[in-house]
């Protein structure tokens, strides 16, 4: 039965070498990456994107020169989304390389619960050799809510990939931009806003210290250091600043002149003096282009938090500069979500009104309107970027982790629910569609502002869903039940959201297609904490996912890819595969049990569909041989059904718990199946074999309705002719 199929792949494996991965990294080399996240700034908050035009007309406007200057060197991502509306999650799914949809612990406001065990963003690079930091904010660490520690933090930053943290651990303190709390504050159950340096509280220290200037500083001093210490490693450092969340806090005085390495921002090191900002006064120095303004206090200080920033990312980008590495250093600037209108323990309450902080769009944080997801998004890469590029292709937080990968030359992983998006960064090559996906639930509503559409205000958010296709959006808030009905915008010629179209022709097409598709792009929320329960069940969870009308024209068998005649450290993304389209194609029985075929290393994918026979919940169950570094992972449709690739062992018993990786749960944690309709499902296996003694193998099975795992029949899967 296998023995052409083994043939085929011996020839393969003789006559190939890797047949690659991404396009090989632009000289010099693989780049640095500076990803700057900030909080909760608005699309319409910086001057390229929306600021400069009120500024000539007349309006109160914030002034944004470094981040324009950086806009004019790169490019601006005008169609940007955030993971989700809020941060927590948001965050998620940027460091996980995932949507809403398949985040394993991190959805709805799970605040300061840990991210999952999983290849995160980080990991990946550090398993490519580069050197990785965190310098900021985390809030997805694990431990106790609004506290923890790293000795109860399961998910502190260096058990996720980086190898060096500074920062706040919890959501809470990163919420005050001076490391004194306010005592009536019981939230904070330490009574600090506690700054680690690593595993070192070193918050007494910090007393003086802005959180913008604080952070700055410190990533100045590591990429300094790296440098010296290690100059051939590239290096990944998320700066992921705490302004302009609230408190409204302002810097104790003017940014110190000059920037770089020599000027600006600078790390002393000294106790009670960290940095050369760190005395005068507190929450004192409004910028004087602002403080001469007749405006109100808020709108002062968020000016004054915003310019803050513009000035710390000229000093970094002058840094750069002088030591040489600006030119293949790639650096993104983004928000987390849509712009804020919360107060603090001191200080005003923000107003998104006064400077239009939510842009041409409506909504804010929170909202699944486009201004509480859209964010604003700068990117600079002088060896690849050509300057001054403007973009309107969508693309979402977790197409990162792909874009990064496919930057340094490396495979991307085949658990990212993104895409390389360098086709639109560098304008070479054709960008391919990506899932643009976001769920999330929270009570309240759209905020009753005059600049938004009647019919946006007051609306009750609750379970918000939202998805993409090209320039369509479906929406929905306060569901009910799966058959609630999208509203369909066209986002390129209506990005107020002023026409909902699901009444049309068009927009009823575009009505089914959704409600059939969020049911193939993700997975039951499967995660319950003893102490904070289970904290994201979805009105749809129990909705069986639809087949597609028809399966394979070739029964028994599924189409096979050899990817690369050379293992790889995670399972890749087939598709992401250089030249994937134009890869031979053999044809394999589908009981998945090619005995024989290779005792050499290998990554290949089986891709065909399977037969599903009756209406029910599934579960699957898979097993790779015993090679070290055998793994394996399976989709189905563009859910993820099975990870046995990071932390698998091989030759062990994987299933499609959604919860793989997941800790500090409850024993309730990982038990449900995967409800599916009746028909033909797509599916993709993706497969590495390890070298060693062991041919190369793989059992895939399932039981339904909690009867006994059985070995799935060949005769369930079908190929397309093609």
């Amino acid at each position: 039965m296998f023995a052409p199929f083994s043939r085929f792949l011996a020839l393969l494996l003789m006559f190939s070498g890797c047949l690659g991965w991404a396009a090989p990294a632009p000289a010099p080399g693989r780049p640095n990456i500076l990803f700057i996240l900030v909080d909760d700034l608005g699309w319409g908050d910086l001057g390229v994107f929306h600021q400069n035009r009120r500024a000539r007309e007349g309006k109160p406007a914030i002034q944004t020169p470094a981040l324009d200057r950086m806009a004019a060197e790169g490019i601006q991502l005008c169609r940007h989304y955030a993971g989700s509306p809020v941060c927590a999650p948001s965050r998620a799914s940027l460091f996980s390389g995932v949507h809403q949809g398949h985040a394993r612990v991190v959805r709805d406001n799970t605040f300061d619960m840990p991210l999952e065990d999983a290849l995160t963003l980080p990991a990946m690079l550090k398993k490519a050799g580069y050197a990785t930091a965190l310098i900021g904010k985390w809030g997805i660490g694990g431990g106790t809510e609004c506290g923890g520690n790293p000795g109860e933090s399961t998910a502190f930053p260096d058990k996720r990939g980086f190898d060096y943290f500074f920062g706040h651990l919890d959501h809470i303190g990163a919420h005050r931009h001076y490391a004194a709390d306010d005592p009536a504050d019981r939230r904070s159950q330490t009574g600090t806003n506690v700054i680690w340096d690593m595993h070192e509280n070193i918050t007494k220290s910090c007393t003086n210290s802005y959180s913008t200037d604080l952070f700055t500083a410190r990533a100045k001093k590591w990429i300094v250091d790296h440098r010296k210490k290690s100059r051939g490693q590239p290096f990944f450092l998320a700066l992921t600043f705490t302004a302009p969340h609230s408190a409204l806090e302002v810097p104790t005085q003017a940014y110190p002149a000059g920037g770089g390495l020599n000027g600006g921002l600078q790390w002393l090191g000294k106790k009670g003096e960290l940095i050369n900002t760190a005395n005068g006064v507190r929450n004192s120095y409004v910028y004087p282009r602002y403080a001469s303004q007749k405006w109100p206090e808020g709108a002062k200080k968020h000016a004054s938090m915003i310019a803050r920033i513009d000035d710390a990312v000229g000093d970094l980008l002058k840094l750069l500069s002088d030591l040489k590495i600006d030119k293949n250093t790639i650096v993104v600037f983004t928000s987390d979500n849509g712009p804020h209108n919360e107060g603090s323990f001191i200080g005003p309450t923000q107003d998104p009104n006064f400077f239009e902080s939510y842009g041409p769009f409506d909504g804010i944080k929170r909202d699944t309107w486009e201004a509480g997801i859209r964010v604003p998004a700068i990117v600079r890469w002088p060896a690849a970027i050509p300057s001054g590029r403007v973009s309107h292709a969508p693309s979402q937080f977790h197409d990162w982790m792909a874009t990064f990968a496919e930057a340094g030359g490396m495979p991307v992983p085949a658990k990212t629910d993104g895409v390389s998006i360098l086709p639109t960064l560098t304008g070479k090559g054709k960008q391919k569609p990506g899932i643009l996906y976001v769920e999330y639930n929270v009570k309240g509503k759209t905020p009753n502002y005059k600049n938004f559409l009647p019919e946006h205000r007051n609306v009750s958010r609750l379970q918000q869903q939202i998805i993409y296709a090209g320039r369509y959006k479906g929406v929905r808030q306060n569901i009910r039940s799966h058959e609630d009905p999208f509203q369909i915008y066209d986002i390129e010629k209506d990005p107020k959201e002023s026409r909902n179209l699901a009444e049309t022709p068009e927009g009823r097409k575009y009505g089914d297609y959704f409600r059939n598709r969020v049911l193939q792009v993700r997975r039951i929320y499967d995660y319950d904490n003893s102490v904070r329960g289970c904290l994201a069940g979805r009105p749809y969870d129990s909705v069986p996912v639809p087949p597609l009308e028809k399966g394979g024209e070739i029964g028994g068998k599924l189409a096979f890819r050899l990817l690369s005649s050379k293992a790889c450290p995670w399972v890749p993304k087939p598709e992401a595969v250089r030249g994937y389209e134009n890869l031979a194609v053999t044809e394999t029985s589908g009981c998945l049990v090619p005995d024989g075929i290779s005792r050499q290393p290998f990554c290949g994918e089986w891709k065909g569909f399977l037969s599903v026979p009756e209406t029910g919940v599934y579960t699957f169950f898979l097993e790779t041989d015993s090679n070290e570094g055998s793994k394996s992972f399976v989709r189905l449709h563009d859910m993820q059904l099975v990870d046995a690739d990071f932390h698998y062992k091989p030759g062990d018993r994987a299933d499609s718990s959604s919860a793989v990786g997941t800790t500090e749960c409850s024993p309730e944690t990982g038990k449900k199946g995967v409800p599916l309709a009746k028909g033909a499902h797509p599916v993709s296996i993706g497969y590495v074999h390890g070298a060693g003694a062991s041919k190369a193998g793989l059992k895939l099975m399932w039981s339904r309705d909690g009867g006994a795992p059985e070995e799935i029949p060949a005769s369930c899967f079908s190929m397309s002719a093609k």
